[in-house]
């Protein structure tokens, strides 16, 4: 290289370290509990980097009981991308299908500029849906309704198969040497949930019992599941569908006085916890923080650049993961955080 290619080439490096520095900005929001009817998230904590498209307002509507944390990780998510994307997130939840229905109207009626909901009961959302696209507003689904989104008209789905991550589960089962186990469902009438058992029952090759109980109610969820240790002793696996609930199975266990293991689907710091101690054996990772995420940004890009991830025919699977003690602590320190 020449002198003067050498001095162009010195002049060139502190444009193009500027231009790093400015790709290399994030933005971050912090998240309160979940679970009121509805409630802006402004973003009000969000650092350098937040984009400078109109406002718009986008509403994510949960079937989120009360009490369960898996979606404040959800809504984390949602409102980085918010924070980002200059957007006014407006979350409300309710577990009752009807009222969670009633939700999305008060969204249409509010002229929201797009909706991200869950669904888990997709025939209590159709004719909503149906409103929300009549009023020309995007709409996005997220967690549950992998067969549905596509019925009901969505523009895009990002979550688990969850079929698939039950099957992987039941695979789990096998390998480490399970004969019984049950599997306890917290909401009945929820699809993914059912799908979940379903998949276990497809690929394992012991012995499934379907547990109900309710999941707005941990002292019923802990005494119906140690009822059902007591009757059948044979039970060497529980399989639980949520963090929270795998968390109390480990009390009934103890109650029980039974020598069942636990496993469950989903994730949340104190779940790294348990399975880094031994009390828990595995849990399936769908990344919720993800799908919240996704779900906001995809509506901010639809509005200012006309995308559609998946085509609008292809979901975006954000899971299934195993964490088990192999890899637990990797994980440990973002579930700390609440992002995973």
């Amino acid at each position: 290289m020449d002198r003067s290619s050498q001095r162009r080439s010195r002049r060139l490096v502190p444009v193009v370290a500027v231009a790093a520095a400015a790709a290399l900005t994030l933005a971050g929001c912090s998240s309160s509990s979940g679970g009121k009817k509805s409630e802006e998230s402004s973003g009000a904590n969000a650092s350098a980097g937040k984009a400078t498209t109109p406002r718009m307002t986008v509403a994510l509507v949960t079937h989120q009981a009360p009490g369960d944390t898996f979606w404040d990780i959800v809504r984390k998510g949602a409102e980085a991308a918010a924070a980002k994307d200059n957007i006014k997130l407006v979350y409300s939840a309710d577990p009752n299908a009807g009222n969670q229905a009633n939700l999305v109207q008060n969204a249409i009626d509010q002229k929201v500029d797009g909706i991200a909901v869950t669904l888990a009961k997709p025939d209590a959302m159709k004719d909503v849906v149906a409103k929300a696209k009549s009023a020309n507003i995007p709409v996005v689904g997220l967690n549950s309704g992998l067969s549905d989104w596509k019925k009901l008209g969505l523009m895009e789905f990002f979550g688990q198969d969850e079929s698939v991550a039950g099957e992987a589960f039941g695979k789990k089962l096998n390998d480490l040497g399970a004969k019984h186990t049950v599997c306890v469902i917290q909401e009945q009438g929820n699809v993914g949930l059912t799908q979940r058992c379903d998949g276990v029952k497809k690929t394992f090759s012991g012995k499934t019992d379907v547990l109900y109980v309710n999941g707005t109610d941990m002292p019923s969820v802990k005494s119906t599941i140690t009822a059902k240790l007591k009757q059948d002793s044979s039970i060497d696996y529980v399989t639980a569908l949520g963090a929270s609930y795998a968390l109390t199975a480990v009390q009934s266990v103890s109650d029980a006085g039974s020598k069942a293991k636990i496993a469950t689907f989903d994730l949340n710091k104190d779940m790294t916890s348990a399975i880094s101690k031994g009390t828990i054996q595995f849990a399936v990772d769908q990344q919720p923080y993800l799908q919240g995420y996704l779900a906001v940004d995809s509506l901010w890009l639809y509005k200012n650049n006309g995308n559609y991830s998946g085509g609008g025919e292809q979901p975006v699977l954000t899971g299934p993961a195993f964490v088990d003690k192999s890899n637990v602590d990797q994980i440990a320190k973002y579930a700390a955080n609440g992002t995973r």
